[in-house]
């Protein structure tokens, strides 16, 4: 599945509820279902910044493919986190940082964010696309 297509199923999913309610609740489950960062990665230099929460990232570069865990002690949080995951995960760098995350806002998630959630979000983003322009400065 394309990055692209990924978005498109993140859409149709958002789509079913009715409320911002029943999107915040499948943001939490997202969260639960989240597979764990592991203890020994929750460092300092994983640590977003920006967020007003804990989020640790770790990103791998294997196989000219990303691959991103993570955890938050926020659970709206790390449904977030768990939705960028789903989107960038087991792709080319290059697929991340030249596709834009249409589905942000497609599914109203800026609008219906807090401020600093929002600015979260966007530190999320940014520090996935940074792991990515490392990972393709390896391959040079």
């Amino acid at each position: 599945m394309t990055l692209q297509e990924k978005q498109e199923e993140v859409i149709e999913d958002f789509a079913i509820y009715d409320d911002w309610m029943e999107k915040y609740e499948y943001l939490i489950e997202l969260g639960k279902d989240l597979p764990k960062i592991a203890e020994d990665k929750k460092t300092e230099d994983r640590i977003i910044e920006g967020c007003q929460s804990k989020v640790w990232l770790d990103a791998k570069f294997i196989d000219g493919k990303m691959h991103f865990t993570a955890d938050s002690d926020a659970i709206i949080t790390k449904g977030i986190i768990g939705l960028l995951i789903r989107v960038m995960d087991n792709e080319t760098p290059e697929e991340i940082l030249q596709n834009e995350l249409f589905f942000i806002d497609r599914i109203g998630l800026h609008e219906h964010l807090s401020p600093t959630r929002s600015n979260g979000l966007a530190s999320m983003v940014k520090k996935m696309k940074m792991a990515s322009l490392v990972a393709l400065g390896t391959t040079k």
